[in-house]
């Protein structure tokens, strides 16, 4: 079996559940507070292990950050790669909740910003062309990571979250996948903050990066795969949402096991959509991330 690499995050998240949003100048009282491993790196290496795959996750965690191997551990991700500094904090995020299920989050990096270019060639220096390198922008070294894994032969695949600016300089034409949500995609496309509709987008998309496999994840509507001149559609399966946290991760993961499995892309398209689906009615990042088994039991209406 091929191996997956997710080189990522590793949060502690401190999730509020508010009445709404905090505005400029706000007191706010939140009614719950609760702490949940997370990071866009821990979460899809949960949910690529969760949906059946052989996953190793590397990158950096301070003294404080030992809970989040063992969450790791629990899902049977190989966390032989992950650093720990001594003299710096792990990363966290202040996560605040509504209760249509909507968040919005605060991002510290600490020792997630904290990765050298020599732990990433030793890392990459025990995998091989047909595994798959899997990145999120919460760590340094993006750029350096996607050319030193290419070099190699491996696979990419990358979402631009949080999306910055110079994601944009980025050696993206290296990456086979990316999956990315609409903001990021106008981003991206420099297409403005709204106005441009998913059929606009994936055009764009694709005529700037023709040799890249995207999926579009479009909220409540479902998502989109563009290569090309191909689009499949798939849209959400209706559930209530109590909590969005790790859904764009959820589905990443189970997607691209699902095609690492064998299964067409239409197939994978629908397990990823109906494990988000299965997330977002659950509190937490990690914790909300449903297992292969449970998903082939869950049955949705239309």
């Amino acid at each position: 079996m091929n191996k997956f690499l997710c080189f990522g995050s590793l949060n502690l998240d401190y999730t509020y559940r508010v009445a709404h949003f905090v505005a400029a100048g706000e007191t706010l009282a939140a009614s719950e507070v609760q702490t949940f491993c997370g990071g866009k790196g821990l979460n899809q290496s949960i949910a690529l292990a969760r949906a059946g795959g052989n996953v190793f996750h590397a990158g950096c965690i301070g003294t404080d950050g030992t809970v989040l191997l063992e969450e790791l551990q629990r899902s049977q991700v190989n966390t032989y790669f992950v650093t720990e500094l001594e003299h710096q904090k792990t990363g966290h995020a202040i996560i605040q909740t509504t209760a249509d299920g909507e968040n919005c989050i605060l991002l510290c990096g600490g020792a997630n910003r904290q990765i050298t270019k020599a732990q990433i060639d030793r890392v990459l220096a025990h995998f091989a062309p047909g595994d798959m390198l899997v990145l999120q922008n919460e760590i340094n070294h993006i750029p350096y990571l996607i050319r030193a894994a290419k070099k190699k032969g491996l696979q990419i695949a990358f979402t631009p979250a949080p999306m910055q600016k110079e994601v944009a300089r980025y050696p993206l034409d290296k990456a086979d996948y990316i999956l990315l949500n609409e903001t990021e995609a106008r981003a991206l496309t420099q297409s403005g903050p709204d106005g441009t509709d998913a059929d606009e987008l994936a055009d764009r998309l694709s005529k700037r990066y023709p040799g890249v496999r995207f999926v579009l994840t479009l909220g409540g509507a479902g998502a989109l795969y563009v290569h090309g001149t191909e689009r499949i559609f798939q849209p959400a399966f209706p559930v209530k949402a109590v909590d969005t946290t790790a859904a764009g991760d959820t589905f990443a993961g189970f997607f691209l096991q699902s095609i690492a499995a064998g299964e067409t892309i239409k197939a994978a398209l629908e397990t990823a959509a109906k494990a988000a689906a299965v997330c977002v009615t659950r509190e937490g990042a990690s914790p909300s991330i449903p297992d292969r088994e449970e998903l082939n039991s869950v049955s949705f209406r239309r």
